[in-house]
């Protein structure tokens, strides 16, 4: 039997295989994305318009998840480090991430981080 913690580590492996259409894919239609400080982005399309650029910018995309934990409700709450090497950089990003699920499908996805960090390794 499938989990969503099963789900979650799937669109993680996408992530690292700098895969749009499979990162879409475990999305609901009308899925809701908020990287917590910096945007909230609604719908699948809406989505990959708004994580393209930062992913084709990525020669490397590494997520290490330290801990993870489904909760009875299905909602799947994960404590990461994420990678990512963009233009010889690499910015080291760590991440606790919730992901709620509709079916199959992830209906709401939210990153929190330390903005100012994140923004300081790009700059």
């Amino acid at each position: 039997m499938t989990t969503n913690t099963d789900r979650v580590r799937s669109f993680i492996s996408a992530w690292e295989a700098r895969d749009l259409a499979a990162i879409l894919a475990r999305l609901a239609p009308d899925a809701r994305y908020v990287n917590v400080g910096m945007s909230d982005t609604s719908g699948r399309e809406a989505i990959g318009v708004s994580v393209a650029p930062f992913l084709s910018a990525s020669s490397e995309v590494s997520w290490s998840v330290t801990h993870i934990a489904e909760t009875p409700a299905g909602v799947v709450l994960t404590e990461r480090v994420d990678v990512f090497v963009v233009g010889g950089k690499t910015l080291t990003i760590p991440v606790m991430g919730v992901f709620e699920f509709e079916g199959e499908l992830i209906r709401a996805w939210r990153d929190y981080f330390d903005v100012a960090g994140f923004q300081a390794q790009m700059a």
